[in-house]
């Protein structure tokens, strides 16, 4: 599970969207659909738009919607503080990849008590998308991967260029968001946090 790339839906999935991701997709590990003012048929139907251009459902991780995700055999889930408990969501659905959403040293290791086969945490570096809350460090990062074994994706703020650092603070990979939607060239970035990721495959 080392250095994999996570791509974050930013909310607002589009047709737009869907155009970067047929053109990025063989460069990214998982695309997580966490569009949380969307219904049920949005996502579905956001689903059905992946399978239309060739997309594998088998790299998606559906945020929070544990019936969506199974219904689509999606891989994956990603549950927050408000979502179903990993207990019961592992003992449901045992198939289902259950990943964490977490900010602190405490809920790392919660997650990881509770079976969750990964942990996203952050956000690690200042983020556009909250711009009022102080980013974590490399330093937390570091303590949690050193105490933890479950894999632990750094999200917030990464760029190519950060990837190398938070590689070496024992982070399995990266999850970016605006720093692929929002970029001037998104299949030029993807391919450059591609590369960072390779550069630092088991160093």
């Amino acid at each position: 599970m080392d250095n994999q790339l996570h791509l974050i839906s930013d909310g607002s999935f589009s047709g737009e969207h869907l155009q970067i991701v047929k053109r990025i997709h063989r460069n990214i590990d998982y695309l997580h659909i966490r569009e949380k003012n969307k219904t049920a048929k949005d996502i579905l139907d956001i689903l059905e738009a992946l399978e239309g251009i060739g997309f594998p459902l088998a790299k998606v991780i559906v945020n929070d919607r544990t019936d969506i995700a199974v219904m689509k055999q999606c891989t994956g889930v990603q549950l927050a503080y408000h979502s179903p408990s990993i207990p019961l969501v592992k003992g449901s659905f045992p198939s289902l990849r259950a990943g964490k959403s977490v900010h602190s040293l405490s809920e790392a290791k919660q997650g990881q008590q509770d079976g969750a086969d990964y942990l996203l945490y952050g956000h690690v570096y200042p983020s556009a998308s909250k711009p009022n809350q102080q980013p974590r460090g490399l330093a937390e990062l570091r303590e949690i991967t050193g105490m933890l074994s479950t894999p632990v994706f750094a999200i917030g703020g990464i760029t190519p260029e950060r990837t190398k650092e938070v590689i070496e603070a024992g982070a399995s990979g990266v999850a970016v968001m605006s720093g692929v939607w929002q970029a001037d060239n998104p299949v030029q970035a993807v391919t450059a946090f591609r590369q960072a990721l390779n550069t630092w495959k088991g160093g």
